[in-house]
């Protein structure tokens, strides 16, 4: 059975536009409770450590430069069947091939900045929300 909760961030370019409160009322509206956010700035080592995935990858350093540009707004959701339903509201990486009405389509610029992230996998969401906030920030 799916998990519960997710992991989100809305990314420097969305903030910088001023786009978190539709956002964060698209997320709402779509049945998701927050139970966690702050706004925040990556320094470029912090980016790196939540992208190590990435690290061998040729955009590493470019998506950490660009994840520490500016305020970034992480947020750990509830609702059942959490990952997958979040990943159909935020639409696809590239927001050409996001469908009509999701969040990547109305607010991303490019797959590069695309507004949103959104963990792929229960075992992720743990992960990426536990890097951002700790268990007292959790309500």
């Amino acid at each position: 059975m799916s998990g519960n909760k997710t992991f989100t961030m809305i990314k420097p370019d969305a903030v910088a536009d001023g786009n978190t409160g539709a956002i964060i009322k698209m997320i709402e509206e779509a049945g998701f409770k927050i139970i966690a956010m702050k706004k925040t700035l990556l320094t470029s080592e912090r980016a790196g450590e939540f992208y190590a995935v990435h690290k061998e990858r040729p955009f590493y350093g470019d998506l950490c430069k660009y994840m520490s540009s500016g305020p970034i707004v992480p947020m750990i959701l509830e609702k059942d069947n959490a990952v997958t339903d979040f990943r159909t509201l935020i639409g696809a990486t590239n927001p050409a091939n996001a469908d009509e009405g999701t969040i990547r389509k109305l607010f991303a610029k490019s797959i590069e900045a695309n507004a949103v992230h959104g963990s792929d996998s229960d075992e992720n969401a743990a992960i990426e929300g536990s890097f951002f906030f700790s268990e007292t920030e959790k309500f």
